[in-house]
């Protein structure tokens, strides 16, 4: 179990929270390890009805942890096992997901919303998704959930263009279900999760799977995914476009 993910039983609601401030949340593989852990392990526990994502005060997460975005590129390792196994986990999830997010929700931090039933975002969130930016491709199935959430148009903007969604666009297009003050996120998230913890479990996880449809499809595209961000990590455009970025952050 990584430190840097806090999990927290509160009655029927689980939360499960990156604690990573100091990197903005960045995902480790030890992170989407103990993360996978607590969404498979909530399916079963009868007594878990609702599991709440959420970072740290004023951010939820920057993505990818970068050094180890940077292994994968430079070796052709493609995305971690812990992290497709995290992925799996969103979209087999038997329980509803809940988000709150704070501040910056960058590649994955937005693309993970997109498996959510419900999110509450800050008034102060951005949502950005790079890939394409770094020569890559969208990943989390998000290239089939996004146009189906969003539309063609809104999807194509945020996932290829890499434009940003400040909150009150991301809850116009549907990315989010309700905008709040920052410091009333994590409360109005908790507070759906318990609304959704206290209605028949059953008829809950009978409605979600026809709204949301086939686990199975959803894990396809991951896959799919998957196979074509490890052939474009190794691709010039990539190579160069990581060179570029990372002698900025010097």
């Amino acid at each position: 179990m990584s430190d840097h993910v806090i999990i927290h039983d509160d009655g029927p609601v689980r939360t499960v929270r990156m604690n990573r401030p100091d990197k903005k949340n960045a995902l480790t593989e030890a992170m989407y390890e103990a993360m996978a852990n607590a969404i498979e392990g909530a399916s079963g526990e009868p007594g878990v009805r609702c599991l709440l994502i959420s970072g740290t005060r004023g951010v939820f997460s920057a993505g990818n942890d970068l050094q180890e975005f940077h292994h994968a590129a430079t070796t052709g390792a493609g995305l971690g096992t812990s992290t497709v196994r995290f992925l799996h986990a969103l979209a087999r999830s038997q329980r509803p997901l809940v988000a709150a997010v704070q501040g910056v929700a960058v590649g994955v931090g937005t693309t993970m919303l997109l498996h959510c039933d419900y999110v509450v975002a800050g008034s102060d969130a951005r949502f950005s998704t790079p890939f394409v930016g770094l020569g890559l491709v969208p990943e989390a199935a998000s290239s089939l959930i996004a146009p189906r959430l969003m539309g063609q148009r809104h999807a194509f903007s945020l996932l290829v263009m890499g434009r940003p969604l400040d909150a009150a666009t991301a809850h116009a297009c549907g990315l989010v279900n309700a905008v709040v003050q920052p410091d009333d996120v994590y409360s109005h998230a908790m507070a759906a999760a318990r609304e959704i913890a206290t209605l028949p479990p059953e008829a809950v996880a009978v409605s979600r799977r026809l709204m949301r449809g086939s686990p199975d499809e959803i894990v396809a595209r991951i896959d799919e995914e998957v196979g074509l961000f490890k052939q474009r990590l190794m691709s010039t455009e990539a190579r160069t476009a990581f060179e570029s970025f990372l002698s900025r952050k010097r």
